[in-house]
């Protein structure tokens, strides 16, 4: 049985002040469920020695949101996964903002992955169609031509996560998609990873959804078997939102 994820992408928000209090009142909100469910928390690059800090044997882990696909060089303002490792046990790769506001393609996204995992960190591979894809109907085509390219060379087992996150649901749409849809891409991404790789890479991968997750939909994500996890962005900066996206799986766990 995959044991259910549950990651916050703090995205470009909080202070220092402001991201210590938080880990410390998810530390707090979060409490015995940690021990069901993997729970990973990203802060921004400046605080994650601050929130390692206050997360420390908490059974919280900390992820990084990005990272740069080399290992170290003249790339002014960029983190590398070497210098990630020892700080961070996962990290973002393939975020959909990433993917359109900085335009990084799947040969990036894929160099990404690749770096992470030789460094020690566990990547959590994004993916997804935007608005003008969904529109097309071209969904399950999108994904499982990000699977093939992003996942090229990478270890493949049960460490393996993707997240899916399609862009529509944050940038030029406004109602998520309905949990019906979300299940058939999950599906049909399982599928495609099956005829890529093998059914046991299929069963093996943890998919989880990121898109307007919260409290309010939250159990109707939870309720459909395939969805091991979520990827939540504005919930995650609330505690108490934060630990109700948690303690939903850490209840379908036990």
């Amino acid at each position: 049985m995959r044991k259910p994820l549950v990651v916050g992408n703090w995205k470009m928000n909080t202070t220092r002040e402001e991201a210590a209090a938080l880990a410390s009142s998810m530390r707090s909100a979060i409490g015995a469920d940690a021990a069901s469910v993997d729970v990973v928390v990203c802060p921004p690059f400046p605080w994650l020695t601050e929130v390692s800090d206050r997360l420390t044997g908490s059974g919280i882990a900390l992820g990084a949101q990005t990272m740069h696909p080399e290992s170290g060089g003249a790339y002014t303002g960029e983190v590398s996964a070497k210098m990630l490792k020892g700080v961070c046990q996962y990290v973002l790769v393939g975020q959909y903002e990433r993917r359109i506001l900085f335009s990084e393609k799947d040969a990036v996204v894929r160099r990404k992955l690749q770096s992470a995992q030789h460094n020690g960190l566990q990547p959590i591979l994004c993916l997804g169609e935007d608005a003008d894809q969904l529109d097309e109907g071209l969904g399950p085509l999108v994904v499982a031509e990000q699977i093939e390219a992003d996942l090229e060379g990478a270890t493949l087992g049960p460490e393996l996560i993707i997240a899916y996150e399609p862009s529509w649901t944050t940038i030029g749409r406004v109602a998520p998609p309905p949990v019906s849809y979300v299940a058939e891409i999950v599906d049909h991404l399982r599928r495609t990873l099956a005829e890529l790789y093998s059914s046991a890479v299929a069963e093996q991968t943890r998919v989880i959804y990121g898109g307007q997750v919260n409290p309010r939909n939250i159990d109707e994500i939870a309720a459909q078997p395939e969805i091991d996890g979520v990827l939540a962005g504005t919930a995650s900066t609330s505690a108490a939102n934060f630990a109700t996206l948690v303690g939903t799986f850490a209840s379908r766990s036990r």
